[in-house]
């Protein structure tokens, strides 16, 4: 395929993604966010503060581990070779991740518990190398939180995932305005976004029987979203892409 055709299709397949990322929260969205906001009020503040913590720290171990920070960037010849390699790690990343979720979610409600620091590494291990294959550094600092940003787009609720898109449609001008500290980050509404939108999906896995079957589905499939969303956010960096609109 040629350059021309190839940037065409990303084109297409940029604008209808922005649409997405753009659209308001529907009436199912706003009704499922009171349910899921009425659930953690009732969550003890101490809890809260426990889970925030955990879910803070095992999530900078991932950013700051040294395997997640050693990967050079990659030069990057023809965006569609780029993309055809980064489409094949996200299918053996999404794979890998199925596999974890059936044996976590084969093993009960104890081994389940595990699937949550597996899963995140192996997400995370899979922004990186995306990351460096578009020719991004991730031992910068900020790189590695517009990669927590694109965590956040995919696992959030409508409303969030607005708020989270805006800014980095704006991002050359978002970055130099972002904390220097880590620490600084909103690990709160991090950490709740991301639980409201799996805890429906990845309930199943601890049901016994069903578990392998759910715990292997819904990995996949997140994965696999993480990693759409993921090459769409690298794409709207492109200074070829910049002047891409929404559907009208």
């Amino acid at each position: 395929m040629s350059n021309s055709v190839y940037h065409q299709l990303v084109r297409s397949e940029l604008k209808q993604w922005k649409t997405a990322m753009k659209r308001k929260p529907s009436f199912w969205n706003k009704t499922t966010k009171k349910v899921q906001k009425k659930i953690n009020n009732i969550i003890p503040e101490k809890v809260h503060r426990a889970i925030t913590k955990a879910i803070k720290e095992i999530t900078r171990g991932v950013i700051f581990g040294s395997g997640f920070t050693t990967r050079k960037p990659r030069e990057v010849h023809s965006l569609e070779e780029t993309e055809a390699k980064i489409k094949e790690r996200i299918n053996f990343y999404s794979s890998s991740a199925a596999v974890e979720g059936a044996a976590t979610g084969f093993g009960g409600f104890l081994l389940s518990l595990a699937d949550f620091p597996l899963w995140l590494t192996l997400k995370m291990k899979m922004l990186f190398e995306i990351a460096s294959r578009y020719g991004y550094d991730t031992k910068d600092y900020k790189e590695r939180l517009y990669i927590l940003y694109i965590f956040q787009l995919t696992f959030s609720s409508q409303q969030h995932r607005n708020m989270i898109f805006e800014n980095m449609e704006n991002w050359e001008l978002i970055k130099e305005q972002l904390p220097d500290d880590l620490n600084s980050f909103d690990w709160r509404t991090f950490q709740l976004e991301y639980r409201d939108y799996i805890d429906l999906a990845k309930l199943l896995q601890l049901i016994p029987g069903v578990g392998a079957i759910a715990g292997a589905l819904v990995n996949h499939r997140l994965t696999n979203k993480l990693g759409k969303t993921a090459m769409n956010a690298y794409r709207m960096r492109d200074g070829k892409f910049k002047n891409v609109k929404m559907l009208e």
